[in-house]
């Protein structure tokens, strides 16, 4: 028991110490030792030991007080287990203490038994929050440290987070994440960054005032304090009205996060790199994260060997990627060949559909940016690895492929590498997106095109999708189907425009459903007849 056995062993031998304790203190003292010297097998939340520790606690003797407070401290250290009331409210009693070192110890013991889920809840219901508080704003360093260690173990329990939050603790945490101890710092923001993790608490958090506090402490020295302020503001700007709260009072908040995407500690430069992708959600960001500086490192980060960085870097181009105004730069940065490295990353479906994604935005609106896709052979591989991916992935390729397929420029380069031979079985798909964004590709590729033999060829496969989705009674499947068919009738292929008015009016594609004495949806309604027009 170290210091807590000799203090009570020095205490029973003095003789005018034994005549000022009551017949119970000395005995409560005697029964203790007597545990203490015979640990092995022990159970000192059991009856017998706990009676003795309680006797002390209760004493009007300080330093009996002092020395129960020390041994729950001891005891908590090796005894991490779920713990009942008649065990935490000696120790809620101890932390009400004025004097430091029971106040000290007491917060250690709490803190010991709060790694414990059921403690956690348990020590939060009886009332442990307040005392807490209080020794937070202790002047003792190491009571301070003691409390917010606790009330950070407390915060990683869901079911308390609400109540710290609205328990006055966030003040006093925001302070001490400015503490001179490091010890202290280091607890007080791991306490902050517990309670991000929910819009209400971050709301909290923000009008206690600690997003200044979080923002200069990135600068700190020290890798933890870097990481749990990196992962807090990550966190925080999850949501837009706090992104706009931060984009008008931390205008320096960009910059310093592309500084610790540079850090030696990787777990930061990953937390900096999602806190610019949550960031990314809005377009100024968009902008400022490449007018920053940003892309050179983010190009860096998706060649990592490390797949958290690269998962955090290709999210974070993917938001970027969004804003037109970007697409150049990034493509001229050298981001086209890691994130086609990227498309069949099949450990991770999450990277690939960030880096599908991402090629997506680059070819919305550029022809050049297009044509480079190409090059780079991201269409290939696309059109390679579609029919044998997860159906996230499909999704995202499924999507890429509908974008492409509205560029006149590569309608028919598309045919000829035939992705229609992939386009057909996704129709199929059992995943509704993945089915509408092949379908939505297939009748892009029928519109505007010159030479019609590959459409020919694959005639009665389309013919065959264009008749499921007229039967589907799903409108958006509908709508791609009639669309299909407007183009195909507007084509400059006769042998097309036969075969598909001949398969109307053979009711082999069936119209009847869908006209408007049928339908009440109008869109749906209007196509119909201007092919019913055409076809007479």
């Amino acid at each position: 028991m170290g210091c807590s056995c000799s203090c009570l062993k020095n205490r029973e031998d003095s003789g005018l110490y034994r005549q000022l304790l009551a017949e119970n203190e000395r005995e409560a003292i005697t029964t203790l030792l007597q545990y203490l010297e015979n640990r092995n097998g022990i159970d000192f939340f059991s009856d017998g030991p706990l009676r003795a520790l309680s006797t002390l606690v209760y004493s009007d003797n300080i330093d009996l007080q002092r020395s129960a407070a020390l041994a729950f401290a001891e005891i908590t250290e090796k005894e991490i287990r779920s713990v009942n009331r008649d065990v935490l409210e000696p120790i809620l009693i101890l932390l009400q203490s004025s004097d430091q070192e029971v106040q000290r110890a007491a917060c250690a013991a709490l803190g010991n038994l709060a790694v414990n889920d059921e403690n956690k809840l348990l020590i939060v219901k009886m009332g442990g929050l307040n005392p807490l508080i209080k020794q937070m704003m202790c002047t003792n360093i190491e009571v301070q440290c003691n409390a917010v260690g606790c009330i950070t173990n407390l915060a990683t329990q869901d079911e308390n987070k609400t109540k710290i939050a609205k328990s006055g603790a966030l003040i006093p945490l925001t302070k001490l994440a400015m503490s001179q101890d490091l010890r202290v710092q280091r607890n007080a923001t791991g306490a902050l960054l517990n309670m991000t993790h929910s819009f209400e608490n971050r709301k909290e958090l923000v009008d206690a005032g600690s997003v200044p506090i979080l923002v200069k402490l990135l600068s700190s020295n020290d890798p933890d304090i870097q990481y749990y302020c990196t992962t807090a503001l990550s966190n925080i700007a999850v949501d837009e009205e706090n992104r706009k709260i931060l984009s008008l009072t931390e205008p320096k908040l960009v910059n310093q996060l592309i500084q610790l995407m540079d850090s030696s500690s990787t777990r930061v430069q990953c937390q900096a790199t999602l806190a610019l992708r949550n960031l990314a959600s809005d377009g100024l960001y968009q902008l400022e994260i490449v007018r920053s500086g940003g892309l050179p490192n983010l190009v860096q980060l998706l060649q990592s060997n490390h797949e958290p960085l690269i998962l955090a870097a290709v999210a974070c181009i993917r938001n970027i990627s969004i804003h037109p105004m970007n697409e150049v730069l990034i493509v001229e940065t050298g981001f086209l060949k890691p994130l086609v490295d990227l498309v069949d990353y099949n450990s991770n479906t999450e990277i690939q559909c960030h880096a599908v994604s991402s090629l997506r935005n680059l070819a919305a609106s550029s022809e050049r940016n297009r044509l480079a896709l190409l090059n780079a052979g991201a269409i290939n591989k696309c059109k390679d690895l579609v029919l044998n991916s997860q159906e996230n992935v499909q999704s995202e390729i499924s999507a890429c492929f509908a974008i492409l397929a509205l560029a006149d420029e590569l309608k028919e380069k598309l045919l000829n590498m035939g992705i229609i031979d992939v386009l057909i079985p996704l129709t199929k798909s059992s995943n509704l997106e993945v089915c509408g964004n092949s379908a939505a590709a297939l009748a892009n590729l029928c519109s505007r095109i010159n030479d019609y033999s590959i459409i020919l060829k694959n005639y009665n496969e389309i013919s065959e999708f264009i008749s499921n989705f007229l039967k589907s009674r799903n409108p958006t499947f509908e709508h791609i189907a009639l669309w299909t068919i407007l183009q195909l009738l507007d084509s400059n292929n006769k042998e097309i425009k036969d075969k598909i008015k001949n398969e109307i009016n053979k009711g082999k594609l069936d119209l009847t459903n869908l006209t408007g004495e049928n339908n009440d949806n109008h869109e749906i309604s209007n196509l119909t007849m201007q092919i019913l027009d055409l076809i007479k």
